[in-house]
């Protein structure tokens, strides 16, 4: 109907709907106003006081003396990229990298050999200079392990699948392929393993009895975990899931490896002093829940980034290291060590960095 003639037909002693009820008083409007205002600031105040409760902790956290003897135990380690694989690098990069590395403690090489198609399978064609970086970063550097870094994105439809036994056979497989071209072990990385994921655990059962049959190692890069109890909880209810792992599933998982790399980076903490307290508490809940006789490193941010979940101003190798020594304390676990992520990015100042504040005199 047109709402125009229905307002012409209209008596002119009806009343207009929009005035059958009285004006509501300014007053009374305000104090309403007022009432929801109040509940909004409630609503807000509730959700942010964990994040401001773990902030104000993080950064108490970064407070103290680090101990002399929080330095190098010679278990530390490097992820090298894919260009080690592909015919990228050579004889000279062998060279540079030595300089690097000269009186380090770095005992592991991951070399990026990957990645893993989404089935499971690893394409030969990715890595055709593989048996080369293998053998040649051994003769290199004697003494040091070379492992076969692996990997895939475990998320959305056409993410790896590891609860499927038939891709974890593939994966395996796979692991099988890296070490017959000559690598002594292999490391794991999935991203994002969901908290508690059983697939992931049934695939690092039976690449162990694969790489200790061959006398190799496993290693595995590992997700944050739970920093401050309750705070995965909060991530439940603000985004409808966790990025972290909890310490009981990160036992689980060290427990089934040889070394657990912790990927102690990608925070989106924007300052040093936050950044630095997490790193320590990372080092904290780690030590307690990875059993001595696995190796523990914690990972070194030797990248530079412009993405949200980086703040390279506040995300430094320096501030990771002393971290690192501030949760390290007095602590004289022998299996532990540091991981710089990764040859490519890593700058000068971030060499400088490792070997003045924790990898010992050149």
């Amino acid at each position: 109907m047109d709402q125009g003639l229905a307002r012409d037909e209209r008596d002119e002693h009806d009343p207009d709907p929009r005035e059958a009820a009285p004006a509501e008083s300014g007053p009374r409007r305000r104090r309403r106003w007022t009432r929801r205002r109040v509940l909004l600031v409630a609503i807000v105040g509730v959700l942010l006081t964990p994040f401001v409760a773990a902030g104000v902790a993080l950064r108490l956290a970064y407070v103290g003396d680090v101990n002399a003897q929080a330095r190098t135990r010679g278990h530390d380690a490097i992820w090298l990229g894919h260009a080690w694989v592909d015919g990228r690098r050579g004889y000279s990069d062998l060279a540079a990298l030595a300089q690097h590395m000269l009186g380090s403690g770095i005992h592991d090489l991951y070399v990026h050999t990957g990645p893993l198609a989404k089935d499971g399978r690893l394409d030969p064609a990715l890595h055709p200079r593989a048996a080369w970086a293998a053998q040649a970063l051994r003769a290199a550097f004697p003494g040091v392990r070379v492992q076969a870094w692996l990997g895939q994105r475990l998320d959305g439809r056409d993410g790896l699948d590891l609860d499927d036994a038939a891709t974890r056979a593939r994966v395996l497989e796979s692991a099988r392929q890296v070490l017959d071209l000559g690598f002594g072990g292999v490391h794991y990385n999935f991203e994002p393993v969901p908290n508690g994921d059983r697939g992931l655990l049934d695939l690092l059962d039976g690449t162990r009895a694969l790489v200790r049959a061959r006398g190799g190692v496993l290693s595995m890069s590992a997700h944050h975990v739970e920093p401050l109890p309750g705070m995965s909880a909060v991530d439940d209810l603000v985004i409808g899931h966790t990025k972290w792992w909890s310490p009981g599933y990160l036992h689980q998982v060290a427990t089934r490896v040889d070394q657990v790399a912790m990927m102690s980076y990608d925070t989106a903490l924007p300052t040093r002093s936050l950044y630095g307290g997490y790193v320590r508490r990372q080092t904290d809940v780690a030590l307690a829940a990875v059993p001595p006789q696995t190796e523990l490193l914690m990972g070194l941010p030797a990248f530079q980034s412009h993405d949200l979940g980086h703040f390279s101003s506040a995300e430094t190798v320096a501030t990771a290291i002393h971290g690192v020594r501030l949760g390290l304390g007095a602590d004289r676990r022998q299996r532990f060590g540091v991981a710089l992520y990764i040859d490519f990015a890593a700058t000068d100042a971030d060499w400088a960095a490792y070997h003045a504040d924790w990898g010992g005199p050149r």
